[in-house]
């Protein structure tokens, strides 16, 4: 019987969102393949309260590492742990979530096991006992469909694109030993979005801004935005507004920062550069707001409106407000 392996991500002890979508593409592969979902959950001492959560959208099994080590996300910790486990493990496919700290943990895993890795999948279907994926290339410019058949599998999938799905019924948990490998990097410091503010990889709505914004003083509009959606959204920036320090680089969308697929993607003041497209285009609506009609970014927009973003966004706000009740 196939198993298929979700690897969960967490923070704080809680399961991110990330990790449902992961457990339910997993779940969805094992269903095709007449098969059993797993689930691996990696954390600090307590992580293991979150393993009823993950049943709850299809795990089967879901094997908790609790270690010191594995209190924050390290590298040679987490990568070690999940190559070990899943060598013992015998899965037919290992899935990931290709977030920011996927696309760090995904290929290393891969590395150690020595097999190919399709990352940054949309897709992701059973086919004649393998795995056929559908990936953005050159920059989203066109979809590769490649059909994976190395033992094990691996496969990372792009945020907000695989909905999570709950479902009756509960799931074993079983205790996994972590790595005894010494971790060559220690956490100083994490930075975190604002306290009680989505993270632009996790949110359903994301407001992004670049130059045309004119400043940082000037993001206060954007705010105000985000605000209308009532705690669905979260800000954005372009890399150029990043660069010159208005805003943190946690909040960068693009090919240097994070990828993000969105139901609902408001570019502001953003001209459209390759780097950036590259990092938003696979989102469900895109909304451009920009006064240079020629901007490259309406292209790609479903929506474009030209005009003064000073002028068009508070007015936009209250239309949403107005909207929501």
């Amino acid at each position: 019987m196939s198993k298929i392996l979700a690897v969960a991500e967490q923070k704080d002890g809680t399961p991110r969102r990330a990790a449902h979508e992961a457990v339910t593409a997993a779940r969805t592969l094992a269903e095709s393949l007449g098969g059993e979902t797993h689930a691996l959950l990696l954390g600090g001492p307590g992580v293991e309260s979150g393993a009823a959560e993950l049943a709850k959208f299809g795990a089967d099994t879901v094997h908790v590492a609790t270690a010191d080590t594995l209190a924050q996300y390290q590298a040679d910790a987490y990568a070690a742990t999940v190559a070990d486990f899943v060598k013992a493990g015998g899965f037919h496919t290992v899935v990931f979530a290709a977030s920011s700290n996927g696309r760090d943990l995904a290929p290393r895993v891969a590395a150690r096991l020595d097999v190919p890795l399709a990352s940054d999948a949309i897709a992701v279907e059973a086919k004649d006992g393998s795995i056929a994926v559908t990936r953005p290339v050159f920059a989203g410019k066109a979809l590769a469909s490649v059909v994976v058949d190395a033992e094990p599998r691996l496969v990372s999938i792009r945020p907000n694109v695989f909905t999570p799905q709950e479902r009756t019924g509960k799931g074993a948990v079983e205790t996994v030993q972590a790595s005894s490998a010494q971790a060559r990097v220690k956490l100083r410091e994490r930075k975190d979005t604002a306290k009680g503010q989505i993270d632009v990889a996790e949110a359903s709505v994301v407001i992004s801004g670049g130059r045309g914004m004119q400043g940082p003083e000037k993001w206060e509009v954007l705010e105000q935005l985000r605000d209308a959606f009532g705690g669905t959204a979260a800000l954005g920036a372009s890399r150029a507004v990043v660069d010159a320090g208005w805003r943190p680089h946690a909040e960068q969308v693009g090919q240097t920062g994070k990828t993000v697929a969105p139901s609902l993607y408001i570019a502001v003041g953003i001209s459209g550069a390759i780097q950036h497209l590259a990092g938003m285009r696979t989102a469900g609506t895109i909304v451009a707001i920009n006064k240079d009609a020629d901007a490259p970014i309406f292209k790609v927009a479903d929506y474009g409106i030209v005009g003064d973003a000073f002028e068009v966004v508070p007015k936009l706000a209250q239309a949403i407000r107005s909207v929501r009740g």
